[in-house]
């Protein structure tokens, strides 16, 4: 069986055992730190508020952790290879580029008058992939795209087209986001059609959508998908995403459905003020609401074990392992 690059080294499929497909250790989008006001931690102390918040997780049988953050929105592998010492977790890490409109394209779009960027994003993936993460030793172990609301632009185009590529050499994973539920059969479409074995393929927050010829369209596809948002109330309250995944579960699509929250244990920045209708809406956001709230009620809703057991362990383990 292939071996699965973690922020501490390689692992079998079989050493996943219960998986999160899409969280985020921290996030920050570019610029952050040049907020005269902004709020810098110290790298250990970081590490602690992370390793506090997520180890929570192996109350519940967790072992591994998919941190879905790209190369542009503040990727830091010294800080989850000390999370992941100290939690025990394994921890696959990314490369990849964010949608256009809050990635870091800038670079690319002016090397792009005058060179090939498609296939220097392609070089940069296989490299983090297959040599290392610049001089940590880490390898990523996955491969992160995004696109925006309600298109594809030219930029985002290029970047899904270099993953496809990294992909079909490499053999790990390309997961997806996609924002405000569009564009996940896009997504699909263009990713398979450049190539990519549908089995390898994650879009990502489909639980943003409960439409379900949206949710057909990209099953269609043969690809799997992410109901990875739980808590996130502001864009897409709970009660639509058990909705939605218990229609897809009745149609017996278990085996293609992975889960988690996007959860990021700190964002950084200034400190951020939210509305507080906004802090009751997210309240439950956490690394542990799926089974502290979710798993539960799904299982009240006639939901069984076996099907929990695809979505959290065997899809994982497939999806990585092939």
């Amino acid at each position: 069986m292939s071996k699965i690059n973690t922020v501490l080294g390689s692992i079998s499929a079989d050493q996943m055992g219960p998986t999160l497909m899409h969280e985020h250790m921290v996030l920050a989008y570019a610029g952050w730190d040049k907020d005269a006001l902004c709020e810098h931690i110290e790298l250990n102390d970081l590490a602690k508020i992370v390793a506090d918040s997520l180890g929570m997780v192996k109350q519940y049988g967790i072992k591994t952790i998919v941190d879905a953050t790209p190369n542009d929105l503040n990727r830091n592998v010294d800080l989850i290879k000390l999370v992941s010492e100290r939690t025990g977790l394994n921890i696959i890490c990314s490369t990849g580029m964010y949608m256009e409109e809050e990635g870091m394209p800038a670079y690319i779009k002016f090397r792009s008058q005058v060179h090939d960027t498609l296939t220097e994003l392609y070089e940069t993936f296989v490299q983090e992939i297959t040599f290392g993460i610049g001089k940590s030793g880490v390898k990523a172990g996955v491969i992160k795209v995004a696109t925006g609301n309600g298109h594809i632009s030219p930029y985002e185009d290029r970047v899904l087209k270099a993953a496809a590529r990294a992909q079909k050499e490499t053999g790990v994973p390309i997961i997806t986001h996609t924002q405000q539920g569009t564009m996940g059969p896009e997504q699909a479409a263009l990713l398979t059609g450049e190539g990519v074995d549908p089995g390898k393929i994650v879009i990502g927050h489909m639980c943003g959508n409960a439409n379900l010829q949206y949710q057909m369209a990209v099953l269609d596809k043969g690809v799997s998908i992410g109901f990875d948002r739980w808590g996130i109330n502001f864009l897409f309250p709970d009660n639509l995403r058990k909705a939605t995944l218990l229609g897809l579960l009745g149609l017996g699509f278990a085996d293609r459905v992975v889960l988690s929250h996007d959860f990021s244990a700190k964002w950084l920045g200034r400190p951020y003020n939210l509305p507080d209708f906004v802090v009751q809406m997210i309240a439950d956001w956490s690394y542990t609401h799926l089974f502290q709230n979710i798993i539960p009620q799904l299982k009240q809703a006639g939901i069984t074990d076996e099907q929990i057991g695809l979505m959290v362990v065997e899809n994982p383990r497939r999806i990585f392992g092939g």
